[in-house]
Protein backbone atom coordinates (compact mmCIF):
# COMPACT_ATOMS: atom_id res chain seq x y z
CA UNK A 1 0.00 0.00 0.00
CA UNK A 2 0.99 3.61 -1.04
CA UNK A 3 1.57 6.19 1.80
CA UNK A 4 1.88 9.49 1.18
CA UNK A 5 5.18 10.97 2.09
CA UNK A 6 4.78 14.60 4.16
CA UNK A 7 7.88 16.47 3.92
CA UNK A 8 8.52 20.08 3.46
CA UNK A 9 5.71 21.30 0.95
CA UNK A 10 6.64 23.37 -1.72
CA UNK A 11 4.44 25.53 -3.83
CA UNK A 12 4.49 26.87 -7.52
CA UNK A 13 2.58 29.20 -9.12
CA UNK A 14 2.97 29.40 -13.03
CA UNK A 15 1.94 32.25 -14.23
CA UNK A 16 1.36 32.54 -18.02
CA UNK A 17 0.98 36.16 -18.64
CA UNK A 18 4.30 37.36 -16.78
CA UNK A 19 6.24 33.41 -17.79
CA UNK A 20 6.98 33.14 -14.50
CA UNK A 21 7.23 30.94 -11.58
CA UNK A 22 7.16 31.24 -8.27
CA UNK A 23 8.67 28.77 -5.73
CA UNK A 24 6.99 29.09 -2.27
CA UNK A 25 8.30 27.40 0.77
CA UNK A 26 5.48 26.23 3.56
CA UNK A 27 6.21 25.61 6.70
CA UNK A 28 6.36 21.50 7.73
CA UNK A 29 3.01 19.73 8.96
CA UNK A 30 5.55 18.96 12.44
CA UNK A 31 7.05 22.44 12.70
CA UNK A 32 10.47 21.42 11.86
CA UNK A 33 12.46 23.80 9.34
CA UNK A 34 12.79 22.83 5.24
CA UNK A 35 14.42 24.23 2.58
CA UNK A 36 14.62 24.28 -1.12
CA UNK A 37 17.32 25.17 -3.84
CA UNK A 38 15.94 27.12 -6.52
CA UNK A 39 18.57 26.59 -9.76
CA UNK A 40 17.83 28.47 -12.85
CA UNK A 41 19.41 27.53 -16.17
CA UNK A 42 21.50 30.40 -15.75
CA UNK A 43 22.56 32.79 -12.83
CA UNK A 44 23.39 31.51 -9.24
CA UNK A 45 21.25 28.96 -7.26
CA UNK A 46 18.77 31.15 -4.66
CA UNK A 47 18.16 28.87 -1.21
CA UNK A 48 15.02 29.29 0.16
CA UNK A 49 15.21 28.22 3.60
CA UNK A 50 12.64 29.76 5.84
CA UNK A 51 9.08 29.41 5.84
CA UNK A 52 6.61 32.27 3.94
CA UNK A 53 9.63 33.24 1.86
CA UNK A 54 9.62 32.85 -1.69
CA UNK A 55 11.65 33.13 -5.05
CA UNK A 56 10.39 34.27 -8.73
CA UNK A 57 11.84 32.47 -11.68
CA UNK A 58 11.85 34.02 -15.21
CA UNK A 59 12.60 32.46 -18.32
CA UNK A 60 16.17 31.49 -17.32
CA UNK A 61 17.36 33.35 -13.90
CA UNK A 62 15.88 33.37 -10.31
CA UNK A 63 15.50 36.79 -8.42
CA UNK A 64 16.38 36.97 -5.06
CA UNK A 65 14.70 35.34 -2.08
CA UNK A 66 11.70 37.53 -0.25
CA UNK A 67 8.93 37.31 2.47
CA UNK A 68 5.15 36.39 1.21
CA UNK A 69 2.41 37.46 3.07
CA UNK A 70 -0.10 35.01 5.41
CA UNK A 71 -2.78 37.04 3.29
CA UNK A 72 -1.06 36.62 0.27
CA UNK A 73 -0.01 32.88 0.80
CA UNK A 74 -4.30 32.06 1.89
CA UNK A 75 -5.41 34.30 -1.55
CA UNK A 76 -2.48 32.41 -4.50
CA UNK A 77 -2.63 29.36 -2.86
CA UNK A 78 -5.81 29.00 -0.10
CA UNK A 79 -7.52 26.38 -2.70
CA UNK A 80 -4.54 24.03 -2.82
CA UNK A 81 -3.93 24.49 0.85
CA UNK A 82 -6.95 23.41 1.66
CA UNK A 83 -7.00 20.36 -0.45
CA UNK A 84 -3.98 18.86 1.15
CA UNK A 85 -4.50 15.90 3.27
CA UNK A 86 -4.26 16.29 6.77
CA UNK A 87 -0.90 15.68 7.82
CA UNK A 88 -0.05 12.20 9.79
CA UNK A 89 -0.69 12.08 14.30
CA UNK A 90 2.69 10.65 15.32
CA UNK A 91 2.35 8.80 19.12
CA UNK A 92 5.41 7.50 21.00
CA UNK A 93 4.56 4.48 23.58
CA UNK A 94 7.56 3.52 25.57
CA UNK A 95 7.72 -0.13 27.53
CA UNK A 96 9.66 -1.27 30.47
CA UNK A 97 13.38 -2.99 29.85
CA UNK A 98 13.15 -6.21 28.10
CA UNK A 99 9.49 -6.27 27.99
CA UNK A 100 6.23 -5.86 25.94
CA UNK A 101 5.08 -3.31 28.67
CA UNK A 102 3.81 -0.47 28.39
CA UNK A 103 4.61 2.22 31.25
CA UNK A 104 1.96 3.54 32.55
CA UNK A 105 2.01 7.28 31.28
CA UNK A 106 1.96 5.43 27.67
CA UNK A 107 -0.91 3.23 28.69
CA UNK A 108 -2.42 6.95 29.55
CA UNK A 109 -2.09 8.35 26.19
CA UNK A 110 -4.59 4.91 24.29
CA UNK A 111 -7.32 6.85 24.89
CA UNK A 112 -5.94 9.89 22.47
CA UNK A 113 -4.93 7.36 19.85
CA UNK A 114 -8.13 6.19 19.48
CA UNK A 115 -9.71 9.45 20.27
CA UNK A 116 -7.45 10.40 16.68
CA UNK A 117 -8.34 7.49 14.98
CA UNK A 118 -11.89 8.46 15.18
CA UNK A 119 -11.81 11.83 14.77
CA UNK A 120 -10.05 11.20 11.22
CA UNK A 121 -12.18 8.37 10.82
CA UNK A 122 -8.52 6.83 9.92
CA UNK A 123 -8.28 3.56 7.95
CA UNK A 124 -4.69 3.54 8.07
CA UNK A 125 -2.77 3.10 11.50
CA UNK A 126 0.79 2.03 11.06
CA UNK A 127 1.71 0.47 14.71
CA UNK A 128 5.72 -0.12 14.47
CA UNK A 129 7.74 -1.53 17.34
CA UNK A 130 11.71 -0.56 18.18
CA UNK A 131 13.64 -1.57 20.76
CA UNK A 132 16.60 -0.76 22.60
CA UNK A 133 20.23 -1.93 21.49
CA UNK A 134 20.85 -3.88 24.59
CA UNK A 135 20.94 -7.34 24.01
CA UNK A 136 20.48 -9.77 21.25
CA UNK A 137 19.56 -8.17 17.66
CA UNK A 138 17.49 -11.20 17.02
CA UNK A 139 15.63 -11.21 20.27
CA UNK A 140 15.22 -6.84 19.79
CA UNK A 141 13.56 -7.80 16.65
CA UNK A 142 11.29 -10.64 18.40
CA UNK A 143 10.28 -7.87 21.31
CA UNK A 144 10.19 -5.15 19.21
CA UNK A 145 7.27 -7.16 17.03
CA UNK A 146 5.60 -8.29 20.42
CA UNK A 147 5.63 -4.64 21.57
CA UNK A 148 3.90 -3.61 18.33
CA UNK A 149 1.09 -6.39 18.93
CA UNK A 150 0.61 -6.02 22.52
CA UNK A 151 -0.09 -2.24 21.28
CA UNK A 152 -2.20 -3.32 18.05
CA UNK A 153 -4.34 -5.74 20.79
CA UNK A 154 -4.81 -2.79 23.19
CA UNK A 155 -6.21 -0.53 20.16
CA UNK A 156 -8.63 -3.43 18.65
CA UNK A 157 -10.03 -3.96 22.21
CA UNK A 158 -10.72 -0.23 22.00
CA UNK A 159 -12.91 -0.48 18.90
CA UNK A 160 -9.89 -0.54 16.40
CA UNK A 161 -10.68 -2.59 13.37
CA UNK A 162 -7.84 -4.66 13.41
CA UNK A 163 -8.09 -4.44 9.22
CA UNK A 164 -7.16 -0.79 9.55
CA UNK A 165 -4.05 -1.41 11.01
CA UNK A 166 -1.12 -2.15 9.38
CA UNK A 167 1.84 -4.04 12.21
CA UNK A 168 5.48 -3.44 11.53
CA UNK A 169 8.90 -3.69 13.92
CA UNK A 170 12.61 -2.70 13.58
CA UNK A 171 14.03 -4.42 16.29
CA UNK A 172 17.32 -2.44 17.43
CA UNK A 173 17.27 -0.59 13.79
CA UNK A 174 15.77 3.17 13.58
CA UNK A 175 16.58 4.15 16.89
CA UNK A 176 15.07 7.34 18.34
CA UNK A 177 18.44 8.03 20.02
CA UNK A 178 21.38 6.55 18.30
CA UNK A 179 23.60 4.26 20.22
CA UNK A 180 27.23 2.01 20.98
CA UNK A 181 25.88 -1.70 21.21
CA UNK A 182 24.42 -2.81 24.03
CA UNK A 183 23.39 0.29 25.88
CA UNK A 184 20.10 0.76 27.27
CA UNK A 185 17.94 3.57 25.91
CA UNK A 186 14.65 4.08 27.06
CA UNK A 187 13.37 6.62 24.61
CA UNK A 188 14.40 3.45 22.22
CA UNK A 189 12.18 0.99 23.51
CA UNK A 190 9.33 2.31 21.78
CA UNK A 191 6.28 1.83 19.83
CA UNK A 192 5.53 4.65 17.50
CA UNK A 193 1.44 5.01 16.35
CA UNK A 194 1.27 6.64 13.55
CA UNK A 195 -2.43 7.70 12.29
CA UNK A 196 -3.14 9.38 8.82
Amino acid sequence: MNKPVYATLILMLLLSACARETVLLLPTPDGRPGAVVVTPKQGEAVVVDKAGTAVDVSGDSAGAAYAVSEERIRKEFGATLDALPIPPKHFLLYFTSGTADLLPESAALLPQVLETIKERLSTDVSVVGHADREGDPKWNYTLSRRRAETVSVLLKNMGVNPEHMEITSHGEENPLVPTADNVAEPRNRRVEVIVR
